[in-house]
């Protein structure tokens, strides 16, 4: 029996309908329109591609969007400026720095400057702080489209055993902390694999839900599996591949055609995690928003 293919381009097209709904609800209410300001440093085509598809996402939601571009040849100075700006600017509830920052620029120290209350990346310490404390404002985003994934293909992770290959700050960390909360859609046991650990096959055989976010490509196959077992796949690496016009492809962290026929359920790439994080982006914004109108939670439509 072929795995079930975990459709995150459909999934991430309901969040952002729902979201969509919403916002024209906030305009209503309000008469403003939730703001997400993104700055790019430098000229990094591959950044460049993910903030032009940011824009095209907001402006499908109705998220005013505006990008702060940047000459490779910044320095910290000029980034924290503008960051400090951006922070004191009321058209905007979020800020989101893409990374990588050219060499000589410190990530961790232009992270730490964004308000945490417009931080809607949630990676500042203070909102990864909150969501370990089980208190979140805002979830990292790819954590957060994980999540979602398997909630709205009917495999809640309550009671299950999750194991996340990889410990990265950006998804394996806040991801354990995430779904290990005695909270809805979480409450899991969760084990977190990474490059010191032994036997790894012995423990990612023991999963419920496998999530793979280890940046190597094909590194499970189905000797890592046992039957049935449900596949979040992160990873997204490139290879080179001549028959295509771009002379390369994409694949993920997970052996796609060895474990289709051994897994329940598998995320494919591209078309999987990726779509979700930014329907998670857009999420954050809006709460974001209503966090900044002192409006409830719930939603106004």
């Amino acid at each position: 029996m072929t795995a079930e293919i975990i459709d995150g381009k459909y999934i991430s097209s309901q969040i952002r309908n729902e979201l969509s709904a919403e916002v024209a609800s906030l305009h209503s209410k309000t008469g403003n329109r939730p703001g997400l300001a993104v700055v790019l440093v430098g000229n990094d085509p591959a950044s460049a591609t993910y903030v032009r598809n940011k824009g095209i996402a907001c402006d499908e939601v109705g998220i005013t969007s505006e990008t702060i571009l940047l000459p490779s040849n910044s320095n910290e100075e000029d980034v924290l400026n503008t960051i400090k700006d951006l922070n004191k600017d009321d058209r905007f509830n979020g800020i989101l720095l893409q990374l990588p920052l050219p060499s000589g620029i410190n990530e961790d120290s232009m992270l730490l400057t964004i308000d945490p209350n417009k931080d809607v990346d949630g990676l500042h310490p203070y909102n990864v702080g909150r969501l370990m404390q089980g208190s979140p404002i805002f979830i990292p985003c790819t954590p957060a489209g994980v999540q979602e994934l398997l909630l709205r293909s009917g495999y809640d992770p309550s009671g299950q055993h999750v194991v996340i290959c990889g410990r990265s700050n950006i998804v394996g960390k806040p991801l354990s902390a995430l779904l290990s909360q005695k909270l809805k859609g979480a409450n899991a046991t969760v084990t977190v694999c990474h490059t010191g650990t032994k036997n790894m096959q012995d423990i990612t055989k023991l999963a419920d839900i496998l999530i793979v976010a280890a940046g190597r490509p094909n590194m499970i196959d189905k000797e890592m599996l046992k039957p049935n077992t449900i596949i979040i796949d992160v990873g997204i690496n490139r290879i080179e591949d001549n028959t295509r016009k771009s002379g390369f492809r994409l694949i993920g962290d997970v052996d796609f055609n060895s474990v289709k026929d051994i897994a329940r359920a598998i995320t494919p790439v591209p078309g999987g995690v990726g779509p979700m994080t930014i329907a998670m982006l857009l999420k954050n914004t809006v709460q974001s928003f209503r966090n900044m109108h002192n409006l409830p939670d719930e939603k106004l439509i």
